[in-house]
């Protein structure tokens, strides 16, 4: 491989692990009957639709269907992707409902 097939190939894995972070976001709020796209507004004010949380919340399951994501996984992801804002405002949640 040369340079730019590696940079190609690393910046293909972060999309992807972005898109993991962002569908677990997505479905710790369902398990906590909570709107992603409104906490991510919250967290986000300023900035468009997210297309990727978008994405994201058409792939989610079900309360009843989902695996428990814990409170620690959650944030421990966000915080990965320097998403310290929306961790901020889901901790909110965490503490207060």
């Amino acid at each position: 491989m040369n340079r730019k097939q590696i940079e190609e190939e690393i910046i293909k894995k972060y999309q992807q692990d972005e898109q993991t972070m962002v569908l677990i976001f997505a479905q710790w709020c369902i398990n906590h009957d909570l709107d992603p796209n409104k906490l991510y507004q919250k967290a986000y004010p300023f900035q468009p639709n997210n297309s990727t949380l978008v994405e994201a919340v058409e792939h989610t399951v079900p309360r009843e269907q989902s695996d428990e994501i814990s409170n620690e996984t959650l944030l421990t992801v966000l915080s990965l992707f320097g998403n310290d804002d929306l961790a901020f405002v889901v901790s909110e949640y965490m503490n207060h409902g």
